[in-house]
């Protein structure tokens, strides 16, 4: 049952995401071609975004002589390398914090142990704020490593390239390598989808056990994803996804093989000069009124003491009477 509802949330999600990149554009048929509206061809998105994207494909495709397929594929990769620094800017940030808590695994084990087996809500908080300060004096930031720029930034390129390769005037007419660019082609699914998954199983190069098992979601969704849009998709648009997926390829490679390498190296004399610190108990953080009945409760004396502390009073009584 479980996988079921996965498959399901997968394909919805997929489809959404599919929708809202072709949605940016509203189209209607002209004989049997999906083209945008008089309305869409005047509004922002397509005035801004698609129609400069769709001149320079024509740019290579027809100035040049190229052709749709040749000059997609260009495009696709001027566009993809010119935010490759920003991709790899954002990817070393985030990978460099993961390395950071593979290090530090064994300072917040036992504070994610005790924030597991905490069963009350002061037990939960004090176990949360212990773990929040051995963080904070360890230098781990996980929120920093999570930029929202590069992602804005690179959006309305990907909505720009997508919707070009969809409605860019003699695309839909064309054919690249034998490829009906107008017709959802398996062969570019398949490319797609391998390359895809290339990137996310290089990415789990050197990863620990436990890491490897939170990312085997992701090296089936993101796949699975590319493959469902590419299979919706006109092979223009599958190129385009192919091609990106090339890039990513590259990048996860530079990642893994490059900066990871000099990560370890970084890390490892950070903490020889700094050697990680170990989060002391966590404070009290029980309601004041839960405090004082527990003092109140803790400074009677027990059976015992109530015993010795009769003994030593009747000494200090019989010393006193011969005084």
């Amino acid at each position: 049952m479980k996988k079921t509802n996965k498959r399901l949330a997968l394909a919805g999600l997929s489809t959404a995401a599919l929708l809202l990149l072709s949605g940016c554009v509203q189209t209607h048929r002209v004989n049997g071609i999906l083209v945008p509206t008089q309305a869409a061809q005047h509004g922002f998105i397509y005035t801004w975004l698609v129609r400069p994207m769709s001149d320079f494909i024509d740019l290579f495709a027809h100035n040049m002589h190229l052709g749709y397929g040749l000059g997609i594929i260009l495009v696709t990769l001027i566009i993809r390398l010119l935010i490759l620094p920003l991709g790899l800017n954002q990817a070393y940030k985030s990978t460099y914090m993961q390395e950071k808590m593979a290090y530090l695994q064994p300072v917040f084990a036992p504070l994610n142990e005790r924030l597991k087996n905490a069963t009350t809500s002061e037990e939960k908080m004090a176990a949360q704020q212990a773990l929040m300060q051995a963080q904070k004096d360890n230098g781990v930031n996980m929120l920093s490593s999570i930029g929202c720029l590069p992602m804005l930034i690179q959006w309305p390129f990907f909505i720009a390239l997508y919707n070009a390769a969809m409605y860019t005037p003699g695309i839909m007419a064309s054919t690249f390598m034998g490829i009906n660019l107008a017709k959802p082609s398996l062969i570019l699914t398949i490319i797609s989808g391998v390359l895809y998954f290339l990137q996310t199983w290089i990415s789990t190069f050197g990863m620990s056990d436990e890491q490897k098992k939170t990312s085997k979601t992701m090296l089936i969704m993101s796949p699975a994803m590319i493959v469902v849009f590419s299979f919706m998709a006109p092979a223009a648009a599958a190129l385009y996804w192919a091609v990106g997926g090339l890039v990513i390829v590259i990048q996860q490679v530079i990642i893994t093989f490059i900066m990871k390498p000099n990560m370890k190296k970084k890390i490892d004399a950070e903490f020889k000069t700094n050697p990680p610190k170990v989060m002391d108990a966590p404070k009290d953080v029980t309601p004041n009124a839960v405090q004082e009945n527990f003092k109140a409760i803790t400074s009677q004396p027990n059976a015992t003491e109530q015993k010795h502390a009769t003994k030593k009073s009747g000494r200090n009584a019989g010393k006193q009477k011969r005084d």
